[in-house]
């Protein structure tokens, strides 16, 4: 058990999501000829440490750096009135995203409501070429017509499930588990610093 529920299975370890995250660095270069007009901008918290790990991945593929981004989408949230006290983070993005392909990095893709959020927030900050969308796990019921270009692994789930990404960044372990939700739970990713109490 850890703070967030129930474990019922780890979907994902830690060199499994490695080798996902080569493999989609090797895709997103092939879909794009290269990395000459790409930027990775990744949600906070956890899609900013992917998408940082795919800079990295890239940069060590093609010997290049590329322009890397952290967007806070608190405030673009559609139930953002629902939670009174929203954490608000900062976005990060150094660097014009006009023209650019910006690749789009998050931990799970559910509803497809973050990812409009996302879209909104981006669209507000400048004008890219293209937005295509890396998730590590996409988990299904979309709510919204929204699909990843780039995907490290589909796991099916029901509702009354959660899947969430705990990375060492932040949690001192990196793996994706599939959790029983528990009354009062809320389906979406782990506070930072969410130790399994096994861990």
């Amino acid at each position: 058990m850890t703070a967030t529920g129930n474990i019922k299975s780890i979907c994902m370890d830690a060199e499994e999501i490695e080798r996902s995250l080569t493999r989609m660095a090797h895709q997103i270069l092939e879909k794009n000829k290269g990395a000459t007009n790409i930027a990775l901008v990744g949600i906070v918290t956890r899609g900013d440490i992917l998408a940082k790990r795919l800079v990295d991945k890239i940069s060590e593929i093609e010997g290049v750096d590329v322009p890397f981004g952290r967007l806070d989408i608190s405030f673009y949230r559609d139930d953002y009135s629902l939670h009174y006290s929203p954490e608000v983070l900062s976005t990060e993005i150094n660097f014009s995203i006009d023209g650019k392909d910006i690749i789009l990095v998050d931990d799970i893709l559910y509803t497809g409501r973050t990812i409009r959020a996302a879209l909104d927030a981006l669209i507000d900050i400048g004008r890219p070429g293209t937005v295509q969308l890396a998730v590590l796990v996409d988990r299904g019921h979309r709510e919204l017509p929204i699909r990843a270009d780039y995907v490290g692994k589909n796991v099916p789930s029901s509702s009354s499930e959660n899947v969430r990404l705990f990375l060492d960044e932040v949690d001192g372990f990196t793996e994706v588990q599939i959790l029983d939700l528990e009354n009062g739970d809320r389906i979406g990713s782990a506070p930072l610093g969410s130790h399994g109490d096994d861990k």
